[in-house]
């Protein structure tokens, strides 16, 4: 069958020009047509559907032609020993909903047809349709009633389950995936999620979020916590898997006060310091406040958080009390609580506290999980939270820099911060 998507038209240091296949006079021809004929461009019997059909139908005839070695109504085919007996009917789902096709037969049962293959069902865009609507947390039921109505096709809920399965190789293989040996900083954040077990109940699934050496950050690994809570016990599950992975040290990482944590963190990575996130307590300050006052909150509590030491942090915070406190009582608390876990932020350079305080990457990333979550409301398993999770994650890394992950503004300055403050302990290329 002969290639017509390369044309040799010279361009660009003589590479070869991909020409549209359907150019505007056919198209016209066959829209034309369409309406002529009433038909609708969508739809069972739509154009769309007309035109997959004509082109998978003439791609087997082609590929029927390649596997006996003559074309229809040769003479050639004569004596040959195999020849073409009839069609057989056939449904396959595709992008564009249900296709009826006439797949070739040939006398002898040796025709293996490659563009549909036997038992074939659906069409690989298909499978790509049922993840994409999966992975921005439709439930089965929302999935079937879209591709019902915009595809008039109906679809069971074990065949959207099989094909979401398919997701699972994947999502262990990402689990295991190696990881740089030194990562300048590791954030760990939680989320809540309903799961049936049972009974339904709230349960934590924890994000690592790691910034590498070129200053790309990456979602390191997602894990749903206990029932009973975290421990030091599941944390040191967790980062020695991170550290089996090839995470042999980590300068600096932040969390949200979760227990344990420090602990482990001090057996698998001794060097490491443990970090309140600002950004969690910046969001935990927020959950007390009308959103109408948000900005000069925020405005306030960055003067906090950029102070130069902890003396001019500690003036800053004495000063928002006497602007807030009458008010929102509970945020003067908070800080002053956590002011310990706070306070070894202060003695970072500005870069590294930079890097560390930059709340868009975990804000982006929480909110289009929280999102996928929500829309569920609650998941059969923890295996099915997690497929979503991962899915989502993998659309936000695939859709901001699909190799790299999401580059850290200002890192040159930051990675010479590094270097000095943690002096030995980050790699040299």
């Amino acid at each position: 069958m002969t290639d017509t998507s390369m044309v040799p038209r010279k361009r660009d240091g003589d590479r070869p020009a991909r020409r549209p296949l359907v150019d505007e006079e056919l198209a016209d021809q066959l829209l034309g047509k369409a309406q002529a004929e009433w038909v609708e461009l969508l739809g069972p019997d739509g154009l769309l559907s007309q035109v997959t059909k004509a082109v998978l139908e003439r791609a087997l005839a082609e590929e029927m032609t390649g596997h006996l070695g003559y074309d229809k109504h040769d003479p050639a085919g004569r004596g040959s020993g195999n020849s073409r007996n009839g069609a057989t009917g056939k449904t396959v789902l595709t992008d564009i909903g249900a296709v009826d096709l006439a797949v070739p037969r040939d006398r002898a049962g040796t025709f293996e047809p490659q563009i549909v293959r036997k038992g074939q069902t659906r069409l690989d865009g298909f499978n790509e349709r049922i993840i994409a609507l999966y992975a921005r947390g439709m439930t089965t039921r929302d999935i079937r009633a879209h591709l019902r109505e915009m595809y008039g096709v109906d679809v069971s809920p074990d065949l959207i389950s099989r094909v979401t399965d398919a997701v699972i190789d994947e999502l262990t293989e990402w689990q295991a995936r190696p990881l740089d040996a030194v990562y300048p900083v590791i954030f760990i954040d939680a989320l809540m999620v309903k799961i049936r077990d049972g009974v339904v109940t709230n349960r934590a699934v924890y994000v690592a979020i790691g910034i590498d050496c070129d200053g790309h950050k990456q979602v390191l690994g997602l894990w749903v916590g206990p029932t009973t809570g975290e421990s030091a016990k599941f944390w040191l599950t967790v980062l020695s898997e991170l550290k089996g992975r090839g995470v042999a040290d980590v300068c600096i990482v932040c969390c949200d006060g979760l227990t344990g944590l420090p602990d482990a963190i001090g057996v698998v990575w001794p060097q490491a310091v443990v970090q309140l996130c600002v950004v969690h307590l910046i969001r935990a300050s927020l959950r007390y406040a009308s959103r109408k006052y948000w900005a000069p909150l925020t405005k306030d509590l960055k003067l906090i958080y950029t102070a130069v030491d902890e003396a001019a942090a500690a003036a800053a915070l004495e000063a928002f009390a006497g602007q807030w406190e009458q008010r929102y009582p509970a945020i003067v608390k908070l800080w002053r609580a956590h002011w310990a876990e706070f306070t070894p932020f202060l003695a970072f350079p500005p870069e590294v506290r930079r890097v560390i305080y930059t709340t868009n990457l975990i804000e982006s990333m929480n909110a289009r999980l929280r999102k996928v979550t929500r829309n569920r409301g609650q998941f059969p398993s923890e295996q099915a939270a997690l497929k979503v999770l991962y899915l989502a994650v993998r659309n936000l890394e695939e859709f901001r820099n699909p190799n790299t992950g999401i580059r850290s503004s200002g890192w040159k300055q930051a990675l010479q911060a590094f270097t000095i403050y943690f002096d030995g302990r980050i790699p040299t290329p």
